[in-house]
């Protein structure tokens, strides 16, 4: 009876129990409308901060690119090799590598293609008797290989000589000239030995012809007169006397002579007579003697002066005579020469030296170039040697185009772009660094901005393609990056890397907020907020002056000492 009540008052309790927990639960579900417009306003914001930095900053600028090989270059041939203008096969392609001054790039019909270094871009034929800068360059680089050319500008005999001594060493000939060119000078000088020989048949002609042979035979007698005369003249201007006369003269000079020992014998008779003496007859003897004497002295005299009149007399007398021969001379020539102006051979005879000018100027340009020659594709000059071949655009078999090779420097760099806008802030020789994608870095330097930093393979695909070649770059600048250490790199060639350029650091470590953090109040000057310690969420502003941007943080500098320091929070978010 008793445990009967027992289970009647259990499960009453357990009823009341599981009634009352479902009261419960349908009482928590159950809200009024005020509970509902409460539950659905949204939470009250509350604020993000950023604490405050001491460090260093370092504002880049990242250029994606692929390591490779620096400077490409182009290379074409300037003409024919061999020096013929058939069909151009290369027979030997460029092989990728490394190149040296000297060596041979390529072969075309089996003849070779050397590589020199200089600037001057081979294109033309250098033959004997060529000049100018090209010359001068390929002599340079001669004298570099050993050859010993003198550098004088000009394609001469030594010159010839030094390539025929490279081409040699190098196991080809120097090309020398062929059939056709030895056939065609061969010609030419024939074309000058006839024009000689009819000019010279020609004047023997006019020279034999019966017209002119009186006049021939006229202006003979007439040389032959003058010669007569002036040989008269001349022989008398070189004699003062003429025999006649220098035996009369030799005649007065006894006579002066004689009367002069006359005298003198006559005065010293009469100085010595004693007074016994006929005085007055020694006197007679004497006067008579000075007398004979001065006769005789004035004879003398007055011939001297005759001689001289004589002379000039028989003088002009010939001078007379040698002027009408030579009158009769030119007169007897001007005869000839019309003669012959007048004869059917002379308008033959002007057209014959004219032909033989011509041949003898067409033999003489022509031999200007003949000789030794390098044809104007068997030397490609580049500006920069050793190099290295990158790639070859031909192989053996195929025609040359425009382009056989590109080769590089052995330097290694890396090209990109960036922004416009970015690349006001670059400048050459700036510091940057290079990931590789093992995670590596090395250091690198910014080598060229804009027009510089394109590659010049590259402006000859654009200048292909026309105008709109390059409108994808809109808006960006090239950049060409250089890495200053080489080893290892050689593996990393083709593999894309990431270079960060250094455009501004500052010198040591500063207070560093989020960029967000820094806002510009109504005066125009930069403040944050700083996060009041135990406040909820009370803020403070502290005028600040900014510095260097970089990966999202700037440098500020607190305008009052203390307001602000390392370990703050500032607002970048929130409620303020």
């Amino acid at each position: 009876m008793v445990r009967s009540r027992r289970r009647v008052l259990s499960g009453i309790v357990a009823g009341v129990v599981v009634i009352a927990g479902a009261g419960w639960a349908v009482g928590t579900r159950l809200r009024s409308p005020a509970d509902e417009a409460a539950l659905r306003q949204p939470p009250r914001p509350s604020l993000i901060t950023s604490p405050v930095v001491r460090q260093k900053l370092t504002s880049t600028i990242a250029v994606s690119g692929t390591l490779a090989y620096g400077s490409p270059l182009p290379v074409s041939l300037a003409g024919v090799v061999g020096g013929t203008a058939e069909a151009q096969r290369v027979t030997r392609a460029p092989r990728p590598g490394r190149i040296v001054e000297g060596s041979v790039l390529m072969e075309v019909n089996g003849r070779p293609v050397f590589a020199l270094r200089g600037k001057v871009p081979m294109h033309r034929t250098m033959a004997p008797g060529t000049t100018g800068a090209d010359v001068r360059q390929l002599q340079t680089a001669l004298r570099r290989l050993g050859f010993g050319a003198p550098v004088t500008g000009v394609f001469d005999s030594a010159t010839t000589a030094a390539i025929q001594r490279w081409y040699a060493k190098r196991g080809y000939a120097a090309q020398e000239p062929d059939l056709t060119a030895k056939q065609t000078r061969e010609q030419l000088r024939q074309a000058v030995q006839t024009a000689e020989e009819a000019l010279f048949t020609d004047r023997k002609t006019l020279d034999a012809g019966r017209d002119v042979m009186p006049l021939k035979l006229k202006l003979a007698n007439a040389r032959e007169d003058l010669r007569t005369a002036e040989g008269a003249l001349e022989g008398e201007e070189s004699t003062d006397l003429t025999p006649e006369e220098t035996r009369r003269l030799e005649d007065l000079r006894r006579a002066v002579r004689a009367a002069e020992e006359e005298t003198l014998t006559a005065e010293q008779a009469l100085a010595a007579a004693k007074p016994e003496d006929d005085r007055r007859l020694l006197e007679m003897k004497a006067s008579n003697a000075r007398q004979n004497l001065e006769s005789a002295q004035a004879a003398l005299s007055g011939f001297g002066e005759q001689a001289g009149a004589d002379r000039e007399k028989r003088l002009e007398e010939l001078r007379k005579a040698v002027r009408p021969a030579q009158e009769a001379v030119v007169a007897a020539e001007q005869a000839l020469r019309q003669a012959r102006q007048d004869s059917p051979l002379r308008l033959k005879i002007a057209n014959g030296r004219r032909n033989v000018a011509s041949a003898k100027v067409i033999l003489a340009e022509y031999m200007k170039t003949y000789g030794i020659a390098i044809p104007p594709g068997e030397i490609a000059f580049l500006p920069t040697l050793p190099a290295r071949v990158d790639k070859a655009s031909v192989k053996p078999g195929d025609t040359v185009g425009d382009k056989v090779a590109t080769v590089t420097s052995s330097a290694f760099a890396v090209t990109g772009s960036v922004d416009s806008k970015e690349a006001k802030l670059l400048r050459k020789g700036m510091k940057a660094t290079m990931e590789t994608p093992d995670g590596g870095t090395l250091p690198a330097v910014l080598s060229a901005t804009g027009e510089a930093a394109v590659p010049v393979e590259e402006e000859e695909d654009e200048k292909s393609k026309g105008a709109g070649a390059s409108d994808k770059n809109l808006g960006s600048v090239p950049v060409l990056l250089t890495p200053a250490v080489t080893k290892g790199l050689r593996e990393l060639v083709g593999v894309p890397v990431t270079v960060r350029i250094s455009v501004g650091a500052t010198g040591g470590a500063v207070l560093t907020v989020p960029v967000a953090a820094v806002v510009t109040s109504a005066d125009g000057r930069p403040r944050v907020q700083v996060e009041v310690p135990g406040g909820g969420d009370k803020v403070r502003d502290v005028e600040v002056r900014t510095g260097l941007t970089a990966d999202g943080d700037v440098e500020v500098t607190p305008v009052k000492p203390d307001g602000l320091k390392e370990g703050d929070r500032v607002v970048v978010s929130g409620d303020s």
